[in-house]
């Protein structure tokens, strides 16, 4: 199997490794490459810091080990490898009555990356994380042997696999559960929130299927953390829907492009287009789930600099305290993106470093300076003081002391990793700047 000097980065652009890549196409050539060397597996490169970087190492790119291999039209069981994208599982099983359980915000993430950061959607509250919705799993250790990890069978270690940022080997393929689809088509309710305590009681007072918030993380005073609320049900259309063509950005934006005044601009803007008494859309699935995604290579409007995103998760009581403090520092900085948003979260998480808790997540996007790299690690300081938790998907900046006392699990996840990769094959540099698998 051959492998290639690489030189590849997260989405955020702004951390970046080189590497011994190899892409196989099949699971014959995925053991012999194992057999030359051994690293993590990587994906679509979709988490934004380093958690799929391995600067100096080995990485198995896995985006071609994309194909289905069995499917219960019945109970909606769905088996496919790794490299399988959500957007293909959307694509080929919504116009049969089924999709994916939960998605995350962009389509392009993988099956194998899904349950690596056992990602969550706008149903979390209702439907948790994607885990939880995992039969299976064929995981494939340094030395090439594969095992079947699920709840009943070593269970141990398909829980520490779940939320596992591919520490306790490769994944291979799964099986997953999806969800019944009634139609291609969603209806999308949005509403205004004239500021933070409003938009937080109309979160949790939501009783809809799926919803997200977009805020102003511009705004200040008695607007501060005002923003449009979306809610969102399935509907029994059998229309097929008219896709957005794709578009993509050529070539890095200037600095301009995102300066405040611009970002001010679009945001109060952005938040006028829903009238005050509110308003209902119809939306494609991909659309309503994946807005970005018709939009390719989008992170180039942070320019060659790149950007950092900011995700926490704050439980409830403490959560309006630390949000309006932070929206607060966020306005008074300037820096913020008109990329922002704010959802309520459940309890449901699959494994020991999963990032989901009850409470409300807010993320934020910021053009990488001296300045943000400040901001953002001062409300990685205010996450941990409030008993937050910071997602490892979009993290560049944390540092160890920040995510101590986040993952009460974190000591059973290490005994696990431990046993299951003894060599730290599948250390990648994310874990590394964490201490994660220990030496803290």
């Amino acid at each position: 199997m051959r492998w290639k000097e690489t030189e590849y980065c997260g989405w955020g652009r702004v951390l970046s490794a080189s590497a011994q890549v190899a892409r196989p196409e099949k699971s014959e050539a995925l053991t012999a490459a194992l057999a030359d060397a051994s690293g993590p597996a990587i994906g679509a490169l979709r988490s934004y810091g380093d958690a799929a970087l391995n600067d100096g190492g080995h990485a198995v790119q896995m985006t071609r080990l994309d194909r289905f291999i069995g499917f219960d039209p019945e109970t909606g069981v769905l088996e496919a490898e790794a490299g399988a994208s959500i957007t293909d599982i959307l694509s080929a099983f919504a116009p049969k009555g089924w999709m994916p359980t939960v998605m995350p915000g962009t389509g392009f993430a993988t099956l194998g990356g899904c349950i690596a950061n056992d990602v969550h959607g706008k149903n979390h509250h209702g439907a948790g994380s994607f885990g939880q919705h995992v039969q299976s799993i064929a995981l494939m250790a340094a030395d090439g042997t594969t095992k079947r990890v699920s709840p009943s069978r070593n269970k141990d270690l398909f829980r520490a696999t779940i939320g596992g940022l591919g520490q306790t080997g490769i994944i291979q393929s799964a099986k997953i559960q999806l969800a019944r689809c009634s139609s291609r088509l969603i209806q999308v309710d949005e509403r205004r929130a004239d500021g933070l305590p409003e938009f937080m009681e109309m979160l949790a007072e939501s009783r809809a299927t799926y919803s997200v918030g977009w805020i102003d993380a511009t705004a200040k005073g008695h607007n501060l953390g005002r923003g449009l609320l979306e809610e969102a049900e399935l509907t029994s259309s059998n229309m097929t829907p008219k896709l957005r063509k794709a578009r993509k950005i050529p070539f890095n934006a200037p600095s301009f492009a995102l300066s405040p005044p611009t970002v001010r601009m679009f945001n109060k803007a952005y938040f006028r287009r829903v009238p005050e008494e509110g308003r209902g859309v119809l939306r494609s699935l991909e659309d309503f789930f994946f807005p970005l995604d018709k939009i390719h290579d989008w992170n180039r409007l942070y320019g060659k600099r790149g950007f950092h995103q900011f995700q926490c998760v704050l439980p409830d009581n403490t959560a309006e305290e630390a949000l309006t403090t932070m929206l607060k520092l966020i306005s008074k900085a300037g820096l913020a993106s008109p990329l922002a948003v704010l959802k309520r979260t459940g309890e449901g998480r699959g494994g020991h470093l999963s990032f989901p808790m009850t409470g409300y997540t807010l993320a934020l996007d910021f053009p990488h300076s001296k300045n943000a790299t400040g901001l953002v690690q001062e409300l990685n300081r205010m996450t941990r003081l409030a008993g937050g938790r910071i997602y490892f998907a979009k993290d560049s900046l944390a540092e160890p002391e920040d995510i101590e006392d986040a993952y009460p699990e974190l000591a059973d996840w290490q005994k696990i990793v431990a046993k299951a990769d003894p060599d730290g094959a599948f250390t990648t540099d994310l874990v590394r700047r964490l201490k994660l698998r220990g030496e803290r």
